[in-house]
């Protein structure tokens, strides 16, 4: 990484440690665009259809991400600043949690970038970023992209430069695909996020216990 990016970088690690990190990733050129609204709290993104493909080559239904909570954002990866404080903010938010909370959740990244990012080089990615098998990388065809990108309340665009200006949001799914936190927040886990997936977490446990209770 080159010097000025360097800078630039420790900029933006220093803006997050304030909290004042901006939310978009955007050129000097093109001014940030208005986030999208979160999906309703009562809503499940998974009833949207669509087609995923992971960083392995295989196929999976969006759907089939469903019953188990999963903690979700959108990058690219030629994206040389924002986009790896996101995976630094999910790995910081993993290590806040024991192990056994790590245990009963999942990590999504789903890339703007299908072009460009296919699953041998979101493969390379995962193995860069020190991601294991409780991390997802993905891509899906343009239009699903925006799709999914649309049900998480993520905007993005890409630049003439090739480079893309999105909001950078961490979103924690429950089970149900239902929307049960959302952090703007990059560098240091947000302890709000930490706490809401502990609040997940045992609420699941306490509907666990009690349907074996019943049967």
């Amino acid at each position: 990484m080159s010097l000025p990016l360097l800078r630039r970088r420790d900029a933006l690690l220093s803006l997050a440690a304030l909290g004042a990190l901006p939310v978009f990733a955007h050129s000097a050129h093109h001014p940030p665009m208005d986030d999208a609204p979160a999906p309703p709290p009562d809503e499940s993104v998974y009833r949207l259809e669509a087609t995923l493909e992971d960083q392995d080559g295989h196929s999976l239904a969006w759907s089939s991400l469903q019953g188990t909570p999963v903690l979700a954002s959108m990058f690219y990866t030629s994206c040389d600043m924002v986009c790896p404080m996101i995976f630094e903010t999910v790995q910081a938010t993993l290590r806040a949690l024991s192990a056994a909370e790590r245990a009963q959740l999942r990590v999504l990244m789903v890339s703007f970038d299908p072009e460009r990012d296919s699953p041998a080089v979101l493969k390379k990615t995962a193995q860069a970023r020190g991601c294991d098998a409780q991390w997802m990388l993905a891509r899906a065809d343009d239009n699903t992209t925006r799709k999914v990108a649309a049900v998480l309340g993520i905007q993005y665009r890409r630049l003439a430069n090739g480079e893309y200006n999105h909001s950078s949001v961490l979103e924690l799914l429950d089970g149900q695909g239902r929307v049960a936190a959302r952090s703007g927040k990059l560098g240091p886990a947000d302890p709000a996020m930490v706490a809401a997936i502990r609040k997940l977490q045992g609420r699941r446990a306490a509907e666990i216990r009690s349907f074996s209770a019943v049967a």
